[in-house]
């Protein structure tokens, strides 16, 4: 089996994550890790067996890396992943793609003038309630979309804030609920519904005096195809209840998943309470078939190591696509277009108008 020579770079809480992935997958020779700090590093690197750099270019000479998975906070994901793709390096991103769009052009810039792939992890699109909404937008089960939603609604401490220094500043951050915890949710309405033609967002912050950045935000999108979307996102209610996303066909029939319920998860702090199912299913004829679904869902996520499966199942298809010369699952562009919906609201706010798409 052809093996990609592999590498992290940060050795923050979800990098671990991503080092377990790398372990156990046979696509992957776990090479050497990026920290720019160097006791981290050592520590990071002694745990799991592999040589530790400060530097992202002299570790891809040094040791003929091929792939580096990038864990640093959302503002420095651009400068190790443009450093890799110079040297040649194909190179996978925790969420988002980055903090700006500025960011985002130069990575992907870079990645077609090296010729190397470059993707986002967007782990929640493997979930099989996930991949049954898009299975049916596909096979046209709800006629043409008309509406999608989301609702995530979670709570976000002080302690929760204090667990790394860079969280809750626009520096270090680069947001907030819309830039780290929304994401996901974000990504999967943009995958169900489709290009973005115009957006009016507000965001606020409502209890979290001791962060600069959003608790909360909302926004209404109208898409290319016609179709109208209603975003509604919070770090503000406590307790954590959940994160949704719902679609709605012009045939009268509607689909939905709950991607994440109880506890909201934290790499390091907390776990995965509850398996994600199909809380929404009107399609005439298979109204009660979210009932099987559930329970089948909720015993194979419970059987594997949910924290992780996911993220492995992603990053054994990135490695697959550099074996196969052909592009992973999710493209860089996907990553840009939730950096774009983000960014916009951040626009709307600022300018108190509707914004038009692209950015």
């Amino acid at each position: 089996m052809e093996k990609v020579k592999t590498a992290i770079i940060g050795c923050g809480k979800v990098a671990h994550i991503h080092a377990a992935a790398l372990i156990n997958l046979k696509e992957s020779e776990f090479t050497a890790v990026c920290s720019r700090t160097p006791e981290k590093g050592k520590q990071f690197g002694e745990k799991y067996g592999v040589k530790p750099y400060t530097d992202v270019r002299e570790m891809i000479s040094g040791s003929g890396i091929e792939a580096v998975l990038i864990c640093t906070p959302h503002p420095a994901h651009a400068e190790p992943a443009v450093h890799a793709a110079e040297c040649g390096a194909h190179v996978l991103v925790e969420k988002p793609l980055a903090a700006s769009l500025e960011d985002c052009d130069r990575m992907i810039e870079s990645a077609e003038k090296s010729n190397i792939k470059l993707s986002v992890i967007s782990q929640r699109r493997l979930y099989s309630p996930s991949l049954r909404i898009r299975k049916a937008i596909e096979e046209g089960r709800i006629g043409k979309p008309v509406l999608g939603v989301v609702n995530m609604f979670g709570w976000r401490d002080k302690k929760y804030y204090d667990s790394d220094p860079w969280r809750g500043s626009w520096k270090e951050e680069g947001g907030g609920v819309l830039v780290n915890q929304a994401p996901h949710q974000l990504d999967l309405l943009l995958w169900y519904m489709g290009e973005v033609e115009e957006l009016f967002g507000y965001w606020a912050n409502f209890n979290h005096p001791y962060i600069e950045v959003e608790d909360t935000a909302t926004a209404l999108v109208k898409f290319r195809s016609g179709a109208l979307g209603n975003i509604i996102v919070s770090n503000s209610q406590n307790p954590a209840l959940y994160g949704k996303v719902a679609v709605y066909g012009d045939s009268g029939a509607s689909v939905g998943v709950q991607t994440d319920g109880g506890v909201m998860f934290v790499p390091g702090i907390s776990t995965i309470e509850e398996a994600p199912y199909n809380d929404l299913w009107t399609i005439p004829g298979e109204e009660d078939k979210w009932k099987a679904w559930k329970k089948e869902d909720a015993d194979f996520f419970n059987e594997v190591d949910a924290v992780n499966y996911y993220h492995e199942r992603q990053i054994e298809d990135f490695l697959r696509s550099i074996i196969e010369g052909r592009e992973p699952m999710i493209p860089a562009i996907d990553g840009r277009r939730t950096v774009e919906l983000y960014t916009a609201v951040y626009l709307s706010q600022e300018k108190n108008e509707v914004i038009k798409f692209p950015l």
